[in-house]
């Protein structure tokens, strides 16, 4: 398998760590502004607006983002078997977290209803923010994929070192 070979440094691997958590980070502060913004809405003839993307916290799931760097790092620093699987788990649940966030965001872009001049700008300003996300998750889906195909690829090499490792070991002893 090509796969075999691919091998991500130390260094690489803190490093996409520390920007996951970044971009966790990121996407928690956002949650975070669109709170405030969102709870400050006047209720008007045409009501408040309340995107699909707010009411099902998809920017506070940047708390596995924050978690996935955190494994990677510890990862990094303390290489366990059981550590790469639950890394690669973790990462391999981030992806699935930014295809869903990519689609309700998108979702919520293709809809706008109309809101109640007070809060209009309110709706403007959190559907730029919503923009902004949306730059930010194929980004970490990248990062994810990117490690999980890595460590995925150690683990099978890790694997068929130690199954060609015992034979040898076993005739050297005769």
């Amino acid at each position: 398998m090509a796969c075999v070979y691919s091998k991500i440094s130390t260094a690489d691997s803190l490093v996409l760590g520390a920007i996951q958590i970044m971009i966790g980070v990121f996407h928690v502060f956002m949650w975070y502004f669109l709170l405030v913004l969102y709870m400050g809405q006047i209720k008007g003839v045409f009501g408040t607006y309340e995107p699909i993307t707010y009411k099902t916290g998809c920017t506070l799931w940047g708390t596995f983002f924050i978690i996935a760097g955190a494994f990677i790092i510890r990862v990094t620093k303390h290489p366990t078997r059981s550590g790469i699987i639950c890394t690669l788990i973790i990462n391999v649940f981030c992806i699935m977290t930014t295809i869903i966030a990519i689609i309700l965001t998108i979702i919520e872009l293709s809809n706008f209803k109309s809101v109640s001049y007070r809060n209009y700008g309110q709706a403007k300003l959190g559907r730029e923010v919503s923009r902004i996300l949306l730059f930010f998750y194929p980004l970490e889906f990248s990062i994810a994929l990117a490690y999980s195909i890595c460590s995925c690829c150690n683990l099978f090499q890790r694997h068929e070192d130690d199954a060609t490792s015992l034979p040898q070991e076993a005739e050297s002893t005769f």
